[in-house]
């Protein structure tokens, strides 16, 4: 995989999205072996998204160096979360990673995603689960 390959993935996953209305891209790079992608997205729940990733390929696989994924209500004005690997918090476990709850100051350890593991996790957090038929 090279960063075009991985870059069509994300836009693919984002598109294939059940929790993604629409979104627009506001800057992609694709360097080869490295990229960059971010993008602003409305979510079917009408909230906000906003996504960024740096990342490189090795050994033909991609591996996220920083990213930041922000999730806020419709207006953007009341954040609900934010990923993030800004070496802000040495003291956590799995530091850098950590998101941010409702506040800045609400810090919690995050596990590292891309964005294309990002959009799972954020299905599960939206989306209904189906009920169960017994």
């Amino acid at each position: 995989m090279d960063a075009q390959q991985y870059l069509t993935e994300i836009k693919s996953r984002l598109i294939a999205s059940p929790v993604v209305e629409t979104f627009s891209i506001v800057d992609e790079r694709d360097l080869s072996d490295r990229g960059y992608f971010r993008a602003r997205v409305r979510l079917t729940n009408t909230d906000f998204l906003e996504i960024a990733e740096y990342f490189l390929i090795i050994e033909n696989q991609p591996r996220v160096e920083r990213y930041r994924y922000q999730w806020m209500d419709r207006a953007q004005e009341t954040l609900r979360k934010r990923w993030d690997n800004v070496p802000h918090f040495p003291d956590l476990p799995n530091f850098p990673h950590h998101v941010h709850i409702s506040a800045e100051d609400n810090v919690k350890t995050a596990v590292p995603r891309g964005i294309t593991e990002f959009l799972t996790f954020l299905e599960a957090e939206i989306l209904p689960e189906p009920e169960s038929v017994d």
